[in-house]
């Protein structure tokens, strides 16, 4: 129960208490800030204000414009190209020029959003030098203003020597696809304590090195909690539950595209394989019985 009390002055030094029970106090305002342009700092003010982080993939400059438009703050181009533009069937074989070719797309259509990259697996994990290099490329080439990495401990040194370059890195925890043969699954991470204390000593190894953010992929919920209360810096989730301070999904997720797949954590906004595909064979029937073009859609 929260008591306040105010007190009014009235004439002849007298005074009025006027007492309110059970009033709700919020201590952190979560009202949402309009920024003209989203930063690395823009996140960490985020979290501090209680704000919740919208992150969506983007690969192209189509999808990039439109998902710029809808104030989404954070855009990822991420390796899932890989999967979802390629067909490959994991992120592993997209290449560091692949990734700076669609990074560009999506550069060229942002005006709001921080744009972060995905550094491709073997362009960052054997090599700082390499890892320099390769963050370098991106930076340069794309006009990207953030790269990502995964792991932790392991690929310390190379989030250094990217972060003395003054180039903003975003760190991944728990489930991290460029080590799927190493995992054999995409099965939930870190549910046994041990791993779950070595993920919570690397985020806090990330946030001393200089990351600005960490992504937490499919990790138990009560885990997330718990890096998200034990660093300053803004944890962003993919099926890590409700406790990351925001969230991010693939957009051909979201949008229904990929239809074949059905995590627990996805939340479908829209059906667009159906409607596509509806929208297509229309097209073909239309063509086909000479409906189109007709009259009005000719010079």
């Amino acid at each position: 129960m929260n008591i306040i009390k105010i007190i009014i002055h009235q004439p002849l030094n007298s005074y009025k208490i006027i007492t309110f029970i059970d009033c709700k106090l919020n201590i952190m305002s979560t009202a949402k800030k309009e920024y003209k342009r989203v930063t690395v700092k823009s996140l960490v003010d985020m979290k501090k204000r209680g704000e919740k982080i919208s992150m969506l993939t983007a690969y192209d400059y189509s999808m990039a414009r439109i998902v710029d438009a809808a104030k989404v703050d954070v855009i990822l181009v991420g390796d899932s190209a890989s999967n979802v533009m390629a067909g490959y069937e994991t992120t592993l074989p997209i290449t560091l020029d692949q990734m700076i070719y669609h990074a560009s797309s999506v550069l060229r259509a942002v005006k709001r959003a921080l744009v972060v990259v995905d550094i491709p697996f073997g362009s960052y994990q054997s090599d700082p030098q390499e890892a320099l290099r390769s963050a370098i490329r991106i930076m340069k080439e794309s006009r990207a203003h953030s790269v990502k990495v995964e792991g932790g401990e392991e690929i310390g040194e190379s989030v250094k020597r990217i972060l003395n370059a003054g180039i903003p890195v975003m760190g991944h925890l728990g489930l991290t696809p460029q080590a799927i043969y190493k995992f054999g699954t995409y099965t939930v991470r870190a549910k046994e304590e041990e791993e779950a204390e070595k993920l919570i000593a690397d985020a806090k190894l990330l946030e001393r090195l200089g990351c600005f953010a960490i992504v937490l992929e499919k990790i138990p919920a009560e885990l997330t909690k718990r890096v998200s209360e034990s660093i300053s810096i803004p944890t962003i989730g993919i099926g890590a539950g409700k406790y990351a301070d925001g969230q991010v999904l693939v957009i051909h997720d979201l949008l229904g595209m990929t239809h074949e797949f059905n995590p627990r954590f996805l939340r479908r906004y829209m059906n667009l394989y159906e409607e596509m595909g509806s929208a297509i064979s229309r097209y073909v029937d239309d063509v086909k019985t000479k409906d189109f073009p007709n009259d009005d859609e000719q010079y």
